[in-house]
């Protein structure tokens, strides 16, 4: 079988025609702020990857959803990138599912039916701070809430349908429990200010979302029964890990663009290429063995220390292996085509993504001494 052949194969069976269509257009044009990947997407039955069957979506395992992220990742780490953000918010309404007390199944419908986009403003990743808290003030009023705060940056920006974001809201005993707010684009007090200024990732429309006394009805409120406490952290862990696999396969695939065009071009020493192969592919089996135990074991603190071991480790053998491909590709593909430079660009920012190295040495002190490990 072929250099990416499995991953592109996985990516038509799920999105039929995408690689097709992204293929065609250059990779300059896919990274730029005017790309149309994120159209192309739209249009696809890419939007209900993860959303589940009975919902009218594809119900993609994580073996086969970071065989798709790397597939598109290989053609543009923007639209990769974009996308597993949307991925994201569908695996943290899905999660909330056996809590909810509200109507997520609509918007699982939407997402699936409608080709929507979903955007995530939940909280970022800071140490002390779950991905799922509230990211948001909301403030009750008749009907619903007001909800106000920022995100940036945040993927889709320019092109989502829709706003998840993690609001506190008063359950049935009058203590804070977690829900989710669905804020449509046009709703009044939402508006986009320019945030990205690199040229590397343009296309994945990284702006600033900014949300001023937005009204949502209550009807577009999730509101769960999990409380802000171990119950919570499950349901953070299990979006969390569906981040990481999608997110690192998206860089995973970026690599995979760059080692390709050194497959193509035939001129590297076979010994230089067979290294090469064996770091980017040793690091896709290594993620696709992560994304089996996703689905296989508990979510639980213990799964968090192995993916995120497992998540730098596959960071690192990316940084070794972009570095080699540059090298093999040689200066005058460096300086001819912008594409070089676009992926090599890319292919380093796995590391921006939460959470950092330093952040997680307790995580990975209290694992290596059998203790409980502290994600919150």
């Amino acid at each position: 079988m072929k250099f990416l052949e499995r991953e592109r194969q996985t990516l038509e069976q799920y999105i039929p025609h995408l690689d097709k269509a992204l293929a065609e257009v250059p990779l300059h044009v896919l990274e730029s702020k005017d790309s149309p990947g994120i159209g192309l997407f739209r249009d696809s039955a890419g939007p209900g990857l993860l959303v589940p069957t009975e919902f009218g979506g594809s119900g993609a395992n994580a073996v086969d959803a970071v065989r798709v992220q790397r597939a598109l990742g290989a053609r543009s780490p923007s639209l990769a990138v974009a996308t597993t953000m949307h991925h994201f918010s569908m695996a943290s309404i899905v999660s909330l599912g056996d809590d909810s007390t509200g109507f997520e199944w609509l918007l699982l419908e939407a997402v699936a039916r409608d080709h929507r986009l979903v955007s995530s403003a939940f909280a970022e990743g800071k140490p002390g701070q779950p991905i799922l808290s509230p990211g948001m003030q909301a403030t009750p009023v008749e009907d619903g809430y007001l909800v106000s705060g920022r995100k940036k940056p945040c993927s889709l920006s320019r092109s989502m349908d829709l706003i998840t974001a993690g609001i506190a809201v008063d359950g049935d005993d009058g203590k804070p429990v977690m829900a989710v707010a669905v804020i449509p684009t046009e709703t009044p007090g939402v508006r986009i200010e320019p945030f990205w200024n690199s040229w590397a990732l343009a296309g994945a429309e990284s702006e600033e979302v900014v949300i001023e006394d937005a009204f949502v009805h209550r009807d577009l409120v999730i509101e769960t029964s999990v409380g802000f406490g171990h119950q919570l952290d499950k349901l953070t862990l299990y979006s969390f890990l569906w981040f990481e696999l999608l997110i690192t396969a998206s860089y995973v695939g970026a690599v995979s663009a760059l080692a390709e065009r050194v497959f193509e071009k035939g001129r590297a020493p076979k010994s230089d290429q067979v290294q090469l192969l064996c770091e980017v592919e040793g690091a896709a089996l290594q993620l696709e063995g992560l994304a089996r135990e996703h689905e296989a074991a508990e979510h639980d603190n213990e799964a968090f220390a192995r993916l995120l071991i497992g998540r730098f480790a596959i960071q690192d053998a990316l940084a070794r292996a972009a570095s080699s491909c540059i090298e093999l590709l040689g200066g005058v593909a460096f300086v001819s085509s912008p594409d070089v430079a676009l992926l090599l660009a890319s292919s380093h920012a796995l590391a921006l993504h939460p959470p950092n190295r330093t952040g997680s040495i307790d995580s990975f002190t209290d694992y290596i001494n059998g203790g409980r490990i502290n994600v919150t």
